[in-house]
């Protein structure tokens, strides 16, 4: 069976290459080289990067031999100013591969393609992709991109430090998470690190709890990210951090180990992450093993958030008929199938059945995305998410309560809707 599945993926691989390499000889003609250059934030401390240099980029450029691919690896926190500085300078890449998040911004800005009336087989690659990610690139009733990979966050530990803490399971509940983020500390060691107060952060505790960030058309913030559920999810976090229980990364503490490294060295159970989290371990703390379950739930059951990417191109690219090339091909089941095995998910609704086949512990992953949510969808998405940021850390810092904090917060983002 093992043998067939591979037969299968090769013969699609073959077919995708053969009928891509054919369009990529219309395009560049005899003796001519396109150079297209696409921005990206794959992880460098993982498998993802190299996949993309060793085998997808190769494979891409011989069966498109008048097409070169430049990649260029931004890490994540630096990417988004890069590109806004980029618009600013115009000087943009021909393909992003952007957050999710980033889309309607970008949009709205003017900078990108509207593929849906670009690519003249949007409607047959679309149709191929999960609804869900697909309308993270609609705005203003076209499609500026199309869904590349798909992740949530679950509740990734050691179960070698969970032994060490003196416990025999993950927590299922907000309350078993308190009971047994005190029993760490007894232990010496921190149950949960989270690194940040981010939306990407701190909204699934909100929303596990009950709560909320806007309204359901994403209009107003005031009560609902300032009401009593979601004042109680953010709460819980805080008296974990004032108890000692959360080590102060989550607010950039220059004495606290990073997440990973805390991990690997057994001084943090646990944390939430993506499925890249397991391919970064396979390759860089190959003596940790690590496991994953969904998130303890609280009121409002267990909640996480939606997140992935997208390809999008660039309005000012002068290389688009190649650059939409390299688009089909990164959304073909080859090169998804590829990606996979590095740790993303795919997007192709053909290859869900593949992705626990090549790594189990993406089950987990398709379990906690049924009921994760997205941030909210709207071109002022980076300041709204600078907001909570800062207001929330003001309420682990001491200076405000959490009720203070999320009140600030909700009337700042009320201007920005």
């Amino acid at each position: 069976m093992r043998l067939s599945r591979m037969f299968v993926f090769l013969v699609l691989g073959t077919v995708v290459a053969v009928s891509a390499a054919t369009a990529g000889a219309r395009i560049t003609g005899a003796n001519k080289t396109t150079t297209i250059t696409f921005w990206n934030a794959y992880s460098s401390d993982g498998p993802e990067v190299k996949r993309l240099e060793k085998v997808l980029i190769p494979q891409f450029q011989k069966t498109h031999p008048g097409i070169v691919v430049k990649d260029v690896a931004i890490p994540y926190d630096d990417l988004h100013q890069k590109l806004v500085t980029a618009v600013a300078g115009g000087q943009l890449p021909d393909l992003v591969r952007s957050d999710i998040i980033w889309v309607p911004e970008l949009a709205n800005l003017g900078v990108l393609e509207p593929l849906d009336k670009t690519l003249p087989d949007f409607k047959s690659l679309a149709s191929k992709v999960y609804s869900g990610p697909l309308a993270t690139n609609f705005w203003k009733g076209h499609y500026y991109g199309l869904p590349l990979d798909t992740n949530s966050r679950t509740w990734n530990y050691s179960p070698a430090a969970l032994q060490a803490a003196g416990l025999s399971s993950p927590p299922k509940t907000f309350a078993q998470l308190k009971q047994d983020a005190a029993t760490a500390k007894s232990k010496g060691l921190y149950l949960y690190a989270e690194s940040g107060t981010s939306g990407w952060n701190i909204l699934p505790w909100i929303w596990s709890a009950g709560g909320s960030l806007t309204n359901s058309t994403y209009t107003k913030a005031t009560g609902y990210l300032n009401g009593p559920k979601s004042v109680a999810g953010i709460q819980m976090l805080v008296d974990l951090y004032k108890a000692g229980e959360l080590p102060n990364i989550i607010l950039g503490g220059s004495r606290s180990i990073e997440k990973y490294n805390g991990i690997s060295q057994g001084k943090y159970v646990s944390t939430l992450d993506g499925p890249w989290m397991f391919a970064i371990f396979a390759a860089a703390f190959k003596n940790t093993n690590i496991a994953g379950t969904t998130i303890p739930a609280g009121p409002g059951g267990s909640v996480s958030v939606v997140g992935g990417e997208d390809i999008v191109m660039t309005r000012s690219s002068k290389n688009k008929a190649a650059a939409a090339e390299f688009t089909r091909f990164m959304l073909s089941p080859w090169a998804q199938n590829q990606m996979a095995r590095a740790g993303q998910m795919t997007v192709l609704q053909s290859l869900t059945k593949q992705l626990v086949k090549i790594h189990p512990y993406y089950s987990i992953y398709l379990k906690q995305i049924a009921t994760a949510r997205p941030r909210t969808p709207t071109p002022k998405w980076p300041q709204i998410d600078q907001v909570l940021q800062t207001e929330i850390a003001k309420a682990f810092k001491g200076d405000e309560s959490v009720q203070q904090a999320l009140d600030s917060a909700a009337k700042q983002i009320d201007g920005l809707l």
